[in-house]
């Protein structure tokens, strides 16, 4: 019986966790399925393998009970606390979780008092308005349910892969192969070079002097788990992750050919395709052929490949179909993380943060900012750990203290506040006028309507205290979707209230998306890219906001906090 993957491990891990919290374990102990679930999943290198080796323990997350259940499945291919829990629930309890807003706690209550066992049952009974009855549903459940249902939700794949995490698997394997003594050039191309927010595959474009050689490479790295295809022409392979690899090994003059086309879009290539052809031009991946003359040119680079159709060269980030390649176009001066001169939204240990304001502070002056607002969460932001009024006020003092003693650094005090369902702050003005920036989230109440929602944004962006909007749209990318809003509305009133809009740069967050901050931009709203931080190794995440920031075209006189906070403090309500 060959090893299960890492992919296995983990969903078997997942299920055990939801067959817990069925079972009413503690919390702890779902927890820790959950997140040895993760760092399964994540794993670069074989769990089973690890396992064999004595060496799992070494994965964080995994203790030495872990380890027994991983050494059962893969001697029995079960393992018996799963089995156990499976026998006291139909199996039609597991899938019903996967649907928004339906977990294992409340596929328990409505298994235990409507006897729903399965997703057809519960679409049944949403469409029968019988889960309104149950207490703790009501029928704004049941339209969540049959959204899912209609969306196709419960059928679903298996969710892609987050951009930052295919980036390390992608410079793994580059760094690898570019190692080999047969290598010329090694690049990724695909989602990961146009920065998409997942990608469902590594594409990856080589030359070499031995293609066979550097294809069989690919097959022994650590972070693969199997290789199906290698010759000449390159290799397929698959990481312990579930990620598919697709390697290409072409000849030095035909790089940019291949590393156009596999960078895509296809919406890109596609109108490519046809400008070329109304130039008498054909454009493939083996280069780009002359109606007139049969000649096909191979090129060596991009900018080649782009000449020849008489364009510029474009940046990868763009090439979407969204105006790149219409008649006129000029390439923007994309914005770069090097422009960013402060972060205006991080956290401490005041709430959910994992470092002190001092941490902070000087991390992000090794990094390179200029100036760092501490905005712990307010007191009602629904998750625990928050700051009381009071507890503000004293926060505000501390941070003067350590501004104080920082040189050539300005540490600033504000605060990431709630917005209430009527569109308030959760601080009265009087305190929010003590701080230096207000940053104002939705944290709470997912689930209002789009009016009811749309009304809340532009109350708040209304008030006089709220300078930013912070992650608008509320989404967890592959996770969760955003609530629901009338977007020209709230765009309407930010640009009426001089508001600022943020790109979150938390790699699950990227919110404002790319369509909206560029609507955004568009609009002559200012956008401020932030980390969100809740450590000092987070601060560095503000790469995937400008990430978004560049497929959105902006640039640095669109991003408010490239300019020194001399230059930014005007900007905010408070100092108007």
């Amino acid at each position: 019986m060959p090893d299960p993957s890492n992919a296995q491990i983990a969903a078997a891990f997942d299920e055990l966790g939801d067959l817990y919290e069925l079972d009413g374990a503690i919390v702890h102990r779902v927890v820790a399925y959950r997140n040895a679930a993760k760092a399964v999943r994540e794993a670069p290198v074989s769990i089973a393998a690890l396992t064999r080796e004595g060496k799992v323990t070494q994965l964080p997350g995994i203790g030495k009970t872990l380890e027994e259940k991983i050494s059962a499945l893969l001697e029995t291919g079960t393992i018996p606390a799963a089995e156990k829990l499976r026998a006291k629930f139909p199996p039609g309890l597991v899938d019903m979780t996967r649907l928004p807003g339906v977990g294992p706690k409340r596929v328990r209550k409505l298994f235990d008092q409507l006897g729903i066992a399965s997703l057809d049952a519960l679409r049944e009974a949403a469409e029968q308005q019988q889960l309104r009855d149950v207490k703790g549903f009501g029928p704004k459940f049941e339209e969540t349910v049959l959204a899912a249902f209609a969306a196709g939700v419960a059928e679903k794949a298996a969710p892609r892969t987050l951009l930052h995490r295919a980036t390390d698997m992608a410079a793994a394997i580059v760094d690898a192969l570019q190692a080999h003594p047969s290598a010329g050039t090694v690049a990724v191309a695909g989602g990961v070079r146009r920065l998409t927010e997942s990608v469902k595959d590594l594409d990856v474009i080589a030359t070499s002097d031995d293609p066979a050689g550097l294809a069989g490479a690919l097959g022994e790295l650590d972070l693969v788990e199997s290789c199906s295809v290698a010759g000449e022409a390159g290799a397929r392979a698959r990481t312990h992750t579930g990620m598919p690899i697709d390697l290409r090994v072409v000849a030095p003059d035909q790089l940019g050919n291949l590393l156009q086309h596999f960078t895509g879009s296809k919406a890109h290539n596609v109108r490519l395709r046809e400008m070329a052809v109304r130039k008498g031009l054909h454009v493939s991946e083996y280069g780009v052929l002359d109606d007139a003359t049969g000649t096909t040119h191979r090129c060596a680079t991009e900018e080649e490949v782009y000449a020849l159709l008489g364009l510029p060269w474009i940046a990868p980030e763009l090439r979407e179909d969204r105006g790149e390649l219409d008649a006129g176009f000029i390439h923007p001066e994309l914005v770069t993380q090097e422009d960013l001169r402060g972060d205006l939204h991080c956290h401490t240990i005041a709430s959910d943060g994992r470092a002190t304001i001092e941490g902070m502070a000087h991390a992000a002056q090794a990094r390179g900012l200029e100036y760092l607002c501490i905005t712990d969460h307010s007191a009602t932001h629904g998750f625990g750990n928050d700051v009381p009024a009071d507890e503000l006020l004293r926060q505000v003092e501390r941070v003067r203290e350590v501004d104080a003693s920082m040189d050539g650094f300005t540490l600033l005090i504000g605060t990431e506040t709630n917005i209430l369902p009527d569109g308030r702050p959760d601080y009265d003005d009087d305190v929010l006028a003590q701080l230096d920036w207000v940053v104002g989230s939705v944290h709470t109440q997912f689930q209002m309507g789009e009016a009811e929602m749309t009304k809340r944004i532009v109350a708040a962006l209304e008030h006089p205290m709220i300078d930013c909007l912070g992650h608008p749209t509320g989404r967890l990318i592959e996770r969760r979707e955003g609530y629901t809003f009338d977007l020209d509305a709230v765009l309407d009133a930010a640009r009426r209230t001089g508001s600022m809009l943020e790109i979150n740069g938390n790699p699950n967050r990227r919110d404002l998306r790319e369509t909206h901050a560029r609507a955004a931009a568009q609009a002559g709203i200012p956008i401020v890219i932030n980390s969100d931080a809740h450590g000092p190794e987070t601060l560095d995440v503000t790469r995937w906001g400008v990430a978004t920031a560049r497929r959105a075209w902006l640039t640095k006189d669109d991003v408010v906090n490239t300019l020194p906070w001399r230059d930014f403090a005007p900007l905010r309500k408070r100092a108007r």
